[in-house]
């Protein structure tokens, strides 16, 4: 009898799978039926047709995402709408998908030397009584570290991911346990949308900023390192200070007061000793990689160098072997999907589809009165972000047409410079893979598909209210309107 309920069961599982890829079909082939947009190639209407049904697909999960990308990505090469050789595998050679999988191993051997133990008990010690104080304590750690760490991805992964896990599975939360919610996924979505507001606040706190400044100095804006973060520095703290609460209560922890955590992280770190000397390695390695994503721009060293240098010195030193790196299989699978979207998105721009959405708003907007013209180019330039894998990728194909448009329309032109940067960043909260940081936090498995879209189009609009409102009058005291 069991096995007769197993037998329906699988099948109707099948059957739902089956419904659900019919129904994602169905809309590629609606979508690939519809006229070329004038302007666009028809490659890039064809691969659109495609990269819709496969992001409806990770929210559908008729597969777990890997093989959905591969879906989407084999639909691209048999319809010969992008080559597999020339194009279809160009996003595994993006030095931002490495840098992603590298800080995935570089966590393991926080965790395997104990070190990330040692880092989440002191953080529990300091302010530990409250679930919401360790997050407020994640979100400061961002805020010191994000004017000189200009990667999200490194901050994420490297600093702020072996801290989050640690202090979640050394409280009993972990998804392998089913108890990631006791406080796991609550710490995990403050990390993120903490990193994209220290990432909006600082411009060197986020590879695509430094490109959104040169692109304005090309329409004669000129944005410093100071005049930037003056502007941000009142909406950046709003958010710093009502995100974690915000939060709190639309995805709140179970775990919320911690009575014993104080003296229990006490006497973890009284058995715990002193430290030993793979952990003082692994701080030293660690060192290195903080000291080179600060500095190593000077001498040419990127992110991605950095971290494929710290993770060849942790084998070097014994800290991590390559057994280690095999059961990572988080960071597999994100290598996978992440690098399939990224390579979509490229190509999406490259065959003119976004140059022509472009186009189309800014006919919209013609001939209305500038401030709301220019609200409604930034909440398009926002919400537009759904079609982009990278922060970098969605700066370099819209910003300059956008901030155009926004200054012809009459905007101040440092004001519409600014925000539209300051977006480049608070447009990641919404997706999964809208941002490296997203696939770093989201590949922990803390915070499921579902969750991580719902409560992230709720901080976008909060951040949207944030940055508008009080940064607006902000911006007014400041003169920059």
């Amino acid at each position: 009898m069991c096995l007769f309920f197993l037998h329906v069961y699988r099948e109707f599982v099948m059957s739902i799978r089956l419904l659900k890829l019919a129904f994602l079909v169905i809309v590629g082939w609606g979508i690939s039926l519809l006229p070329v947009p004038h302007g666009v190639d028809p490659k890039g209407w064809a691969l659109f047709s495609i990269f819709v049904p496969t992001i409806l697909g990770l929210v559908l999960k008729p597969l777990p995402m890997g093989p959905v990308a591969l879906l989407g990505m084999s639909a691209a090469t048999l319809t010969n709408t992008l080559d597999i050789g020339k194009e279809a595998l160009n996003g595994f050679s993006s030095p931002v998908i490495w840098l992603i999988v590298f800080v995935f191993f570089i966590a393991r051997g926080f965790i395997k030397t104990g070190l990330g133990n040692r880092i989440a008990y002191l953080f529990v010690r300091m302010l530990g009584r409250r679930t919401l104080g360790l997050g407020y304590g994640m979100i400061l750690t961002e805020l010191v570290i994000a004017p000189v760490i200009p990667s999200n991805a490194a901050r994420a992964g490297g600093v702020m991911f072996p801290i989050l896990k640690s202090i979640a599975e050394s409280m009993g939360s972990s998804p392998e346990t089913g108890t990631e919610r006791k406080m796991g996924s609550y710490l995990t979505q403050v990390c993120f949308h903490g990193n994209l507001v220290t990432s909006a606040m600082f411009l060197t706190a986020m590879a695509a900023n430094p490109m959104a400044q040169a692109l304005a100095a090309k329409q004669g804006v000129s944005i410093t390192w100071a005049n930037w973060a003056l502007a941000a520095v009142v909406p950046g703290l709003i958010s710093i200070i009502l995100i974690p609460l915000v939060l709190y209560f639309i995805y709140p922890p179970e775990m919320k007061e911690l009575p014993h955590a104080v003296e229990m992280a006490r006497g973890k770190l009284k058995a715990m000793g002193p430290m030993a000397r793979s952990e003082w390695t692994m701080l030293g390695v660690f060192g290195i990689m903080l000291f080179l994503w600060v500095f190593g721009d000077n001498w040419c060293i990127s992110a991605c160098t950095t971290a494929l240098l710290g993770l060849c010195l942790l084998f070097v030193m014994d800290v991590l072997d390559w057994k280690d790196v095999l059961a990572e299989h988080e960071a597999w699978h994100t290598l996978v999907w992440m690098a399939i979207l990224v390579m979509m998105s490229a190509y999406l721009e490259k065959f003119g589809l976004i140059d022509w959405f472009s186009q189309i708003i800014g006919a919209a907007v013609s001939g209305w009165h500038w401030l709301y013209a220019f609200l409604t180019l930034s909440l398009v330039y926002f919400y537009s972000h759904y079609f982009f894998a990278s922060n970098t990728a969605h700066v370099s194909s819209m910003y300059a047409a956008f901030l155009v448009v926004a200054i012809g329309a009459g905007t101040p032109p440092l004001l519409a410079a600014l925000v539209l940067g300051f977006f480049s960043s608070l447009f990641s909260s919404m997706t999964h893979y809208g941002t490296s940081a997203a696939a770093v936090l989201y590949g922990t498995g803390y915070v499921s598909i579902g969750a991580w879209w719902g409560v992230g189009f709720v901080i976008s609009i909060v951040n949207l209210i944030i940055w508008l409102g009080t940064g607006g009058i902000w911006w007014k005291v400041l003169g920059i309107w």
